[in-house]
């Protein structure tokens, strides 16, 4: 007795049909029993297969355009042209070597058989088309799908399908061409990138020795290299032996550094323990002179004091500024006693710039020209009272000094002028130098009469001399 469902089993007489896509799914499995009226014993053992008719080739697939993927058509939608079914139910795919048998159908018409091993190849069609749209897209891994692309092709010479096997040979061809093309520049874009990423943290370990080797700016060179540490974790694709040797070189960097830096600190905890030390002695001594009543040379310590203080260098802050406000308040007490002490004297100058101002009014009333003796009487006078009188605001030094020796200078005028009209050696001179020049005159005349031309010359040059000489000598006389 059989059941009622349709079969389509393979050359071998199998219950399920072994027809598979190459990519390793099985198609939709149709299982069933022979036509009605046979034994289970004939439904699964079909009777001996005829030899293939010879069935001319089908016409290959319109050919595509130069450098674009072969068309292959869906052989779903005219299963006939790729293949047939014999009466006894074999399944023929039509190829360019001719017929090959993929399968058996006895569950029904020989037309639903074909269109079965059709879609069969639809399915391997569609799969080589997604192969391609990934690479296409680039969406997929190429190398993948070159192997995929692969095992599909080595399939096709034993598949159980019905289409344009062909065609889909040449599609697969291209596809594996494509996928050749996409792996090579995968592999250039990978090598590139390894490039581009080794490039990169060599530049950071460049950067980072250079730091290592020269920066004093610790705080902003320490924060850049944790940077630098951060961002090569973010650079990836560098082959391991070369990150190993560029990170041993980092790691070298990062020690170095981290030694210098300690050192540094090392040495300025050293130096600021000196500064301490020095700037308490400079503190002890800034308090002992703050009750000095030496004035300027202790205003003159200060400074001295100041400068020592900065060349000091740095103390610990804490105990630096500690020192700082006991060496401000030892200035502060000795300046600020000076200051009371020259508040109280600037009263006692502007007093006697106050009495000078008095005295030159009465100096300035002197008058020469009146009697020179008494007006140098007078400015003695003056004079002696103006020592006495005392020291005046520095500011009013040079206005009240200048206007005393304007009175000076008017008596001592007078005086040089008085001088000069009762002078006897002046008149002495004039007469002097009118007998010289006489005397030149009369050699000049003498040498001319004997014919000496040059002798004449000579005598001549000396006498204009001495006549200028004697033309001074009456103009002093006459400006008396």
């Amino acid at each position: 007795m059989t059941d009622n469902n349709d079969s389509a089993t393979t050359e071998t007489g199998d219950d399920v049909s072994t027809g598979s896509t190459a990519a390793g799914s099985a198609a939709p499995e149709t299982t069933g029993a022979a036509a009605p009226g046979a034994t289970a014993e004939t439904a699964g053992t079909p009777a001996p297969a005829p030899g293939p008719a010879v069935v001319p080739p089908p016409a290959p697939a319109p050919a595509a355009a130069a450098g674009s993927a072969p068309v292959v058509p869906a052989a779903s939608s005219a299963p006939g042209k790729w293949g047939r079914v014999d009466a006894d139910g074999t399944v023929y795919v039509t190829t360019a070597d001719g017929e090959r048998a993929v399968g058996s159908w006895q569950a029904g018409e020989p037309a639903e058989g074909l269109a079965h091993f059709a879609r069969r190849f639809d399915d391997i069609r569609t799969e080589v088309e997604l192969l391609e749209a990934r690479l296409t897209s680039g969406s997929g891994d190429p190398k993948q799908a070159a192997t995929a692309a692969k095992q599909i092709r080595d399939s096709l010479d034993e598949a159980h399908v019905v289409g344009d096997l062909a065609g889909l040979a040449a599609r697969i061809d291209h596809v594996l061409a494509h996928a050749a093309v996409a792996v090579d520049k995968a592999k250039a874009a990978r090598d590139e990138a390894r490039a581009a990423a080794v490039a990169r943290k060599q530049a950071l370990v460049e950067e980072a020795e250079a730091l290592a080797e020269e920066s004093t700016q610790w705080k902003v060179a320490g924060d850049r290299l944790r940077g630098i540490l951060d961002e090569w974790k973010t650079v990836k694709g560098v082959d391991r032996k070369s990150d190993e040797q560029l990170w041993r070189r980092f790691s070298k960097a990062r020690d170095t550094f981290n030694r210098r830096r300690g050192s540094h600190f090392a040495d300025l905890d050293r130096q600021r323990s000196t500064a301490k030390n020095r700037k308490q002695e400079l503190v002890e001594e800034a308090e002992a002179l703050s009750e000095s009543d030496d004035w300027g040379p202790t205003a003159g310590k200060y400074k001295d004091l100041m400068t020592e203080w900065k060349a000091a260098g740095r103390a610990p802050k804490d105990a630096d500024d500690q020192l700082w406000q006991r060496f401000r308040a030892a200035q502060d007490k000795f300046f600020s006693r000076r200051s009371a002490v020259f508040d109280e004297r600037d009263a006692e100058f502007a007093d006697n710039a106050k009495a000078k101002e008095a005295l030159l009014a009465e100096a300035e009333k002197i008058d020469p020209s009146t009697g020179l003796e008494a007006a140098r009487s007078a400015l003695h006078k003056v004079q002696e009272r103006w020592e006495e009188i005392g020291k005046v605001p520095r500011e009013r030094i040079r206005e009240l000094e200048g206007r005393l020796r304007a009175v000076e200078d008017k008596v001592r005028t007078a005086s040089d002028a008085q001088w000069r009209r009762t002078d006897p050696e002046a008149e002495a001179r004039a007469a002097q130098f009118r007998e010289r020049v006489q005397q030149f005159e009369a050699q000049a005349e003498k040498a001319r009469a004997a014919g000496d031309k040059r002798r004449a010359e000579q005598a001549e040059a000396q006498a204009a001399q001495w006549r200028e000489w004697l033309a001074a000598a009456e103009q002093a006389v006459a400006s008396r």
